[in-house]
């Protein structure tokens, strides 16, 4: 393997996140291409190691909802001819799977790449957990404004620097206020 791959970073990560029954997830495809593995790596893990993978920690998809799942790629990546894609299902690793996947892959990147799928995790409870607090604050306070800036924070590293937060007035907030 090319010692001289990039690092893995949260956005990375963030760009593969998808959401299956309720929950987000991560493809067994794009957790290979994260550690650098091929796909059938990632799946002879987990066929290897089934105490370690129970329904909480991975779901099997079925064959709709790989097919839906198939039709979104085909139409967000250039097509890279016959056999791109795999004719199995796929298989959806919750957070608790991707931790237990990191029990069983060694290697410099796999350490790498597990550190940004945590942080990546963690940045998406931590925006979730702030942007309950504000629905619950309506008092129009420091308290309210103190959320409403790390929520534009959190949005910030989430989903891109494009929002500003120098000041409680986010840049969402402007811009409905110009509205």
């Amino acid at each position: 393997m090319n010692q001289h791959i990039l690092p893995i970073t949260t956005k990375d990560v963030e760009s593969r996140i998808v959401i299956v029954r309720g929950q987000h997830v991560l493809l067994d495809r794009d957790v290979a291409e994260l550690y650098g593995v091929e796909t059938k790596r990632i799946n002879e893990a987990v066929k290897n190691n089934p105490e370690k993978f129970p329904p909480r920690c991975i779901i099997y998809l079925d064959e709709e909802e790989s097919a839906v799942l198939r039709s979104k790629f085909s139409t967000i990546e250039p097509s890279q001819g016959k056999g791109h894609y795999s004719k199995y299902n796929f298989k959806a690793f919750t957070e608790r799977g991707l931790y237990m996947l990191a029990t069983i892959l060694k290697s410099p990147r796999a350490t790498q790449t597990t550190l940004a799928i945590i942080d990546t995790f963690v940045e998406v409870r931590e925006m979730a957990r702030t942007m309950e607090a504000l629905q619950n604050v309506t008092d129009g306070g420091t308290e309210q404004q103190s959320l409403l800036q790390k929520t534009g924070q959190l949005l910030a590293t989430v989903v891109g620097n494009n929002l500003s937060t120098a000041s409680t007035e986010t840049e969402i907030e402007r811009f409905r206020l110009a509205r």
